[in-house]
């Protein structure tokens, strides 16, 4: 925290959220988005297994395609650039969370865990001011939101390094995300009905 207030003292457009009390990941990422004034935001991992350089593609695609809305980094997209991998039984969960999630018409996304994803600031706004869940399966609950809602959701390729330093428990988290997984499409369901109720 120390550090991230140090660099953001010598950077007027920098902004320091400390949450104080640790209640997970999606926690952490929802106070951050609905903070965020750009017109285009990210989120993305804070050990850069996605290179900062990444960035300027997703820019790119933005101006080049004014109809996308939400992009999603994707590992598994054909034309990605694993240049670490993870190791095999870490790839393995992943790949079968995703296969339930697509097995249950969830989310047809090949990579929902990534951790860098892009989105124009409506699109933001509307998406983490309904988001709930506070643990690792909140990108399945943003996916499910913005599809929900309308928000057109494009897969990118993206250059991947995996850090070794991940504090991903691969059994105790992976089992958590799949049993979120089960309950978060109700859960959007619900939110979006109440939403619809409070609006007519």
């Amino acid at each position: 925290m120390e550090l991230a207030k140090e660099a953001a003292s010598e950077q007027a457009n920098f902004q320091v959220i400390d949450n104080r009390v640790q209640r997970g990941k999606g926690y952490a990422i929802r106070c951050g988005m609905r903070e965020a004034r750009g017109a285009l935001v990210f989120y993305m991992d804070a050990d850069l297994s996605v290179p900062l350089e990444e960035i300027d593609r997703f820019l790119a695609y933005f101006e080049a395609n004014p109809d996308a809305e939400v992009l999603l980094g994707s590992r598994q997209h054909p034309e990605s650039r694993i240049e670490r991998r993870q190791g095999l039984l870490r790839q393995t969960m992943g790949k079968a969370f995703n296969r339930v999630l697509r097995s249950l018409s969830l989310l047809p996304f090949r990579d929902t865990q990534c951790g860098f994803k892009a989105f124009r600031r409506e699109a933001a706004r509307e998406i983490f001011a309904l988001q709930t869940i506070d643990g690792f399966a909140f990108d399945v609950e943003v996916l499910l939101l913005a599809q929900s809602l309308g928000y057109s959701v494009r897969e990118l390729p993206v250059r991947w390094l995996n850090s070794p330093e991940s504090k991903v428990h691969i059994v105790r988290d992976s089992l958590r995300m799949l049993a979120d997984a089960f309950t978060v499409q109700r859960r959007v369901a619900r939110i979006l009905r109440r939403r619809q109720t409070a609006k007519a």
